[in-house]
């Protein structure tokens, strides 16, 4: 989803993935956040609430490839069906960190 000026009011849910920050001067940041909500105001303002965030260049490529691999098995194997839930929440932001590191 792009924001440009005068886009119209609205409130948008953010899945995990990556939230690009162009400021004036065209100077860009990129960040990973895992969830949230975007909300653009009137007068070209955004507001972004999310539940994490980072800036991209945190993260390590072989440590999204470790916790996404644990993340995994937790999933398939033999622990409570909280458990197994919340690893499947774990890999969807993994995977998402994973294809934005790439």
């Amino acid at each position: 989803m792009g924001i440009l000026a005068n886009h119209v009011p609205s409130i948008e849910p953010l899945r995990p993935g990556v939230l690009e920050v162009i400021e004036s001067g065209s100077n860009a940041k990129k960040w990973f956040v895992s969830g949230g909500f975007a909300t653009v105001h009137p007068n070209n303002k955004l507001t972004v609430n999310a539940v994490e965030g980072a800036p991209l260049e945190d993260f390590s490529p072989e440590a999204i490839r470790a916790n996404l691999a644990e993340a995994q098995k937790v999933a398939a194997g033999n622990g409570s069906e909280e458990d197994k839930i919340e690893a499947r929440i774990e890999m969807e932001v993994y995977e998402a960190l994973q294809h934005a590191v790439v």
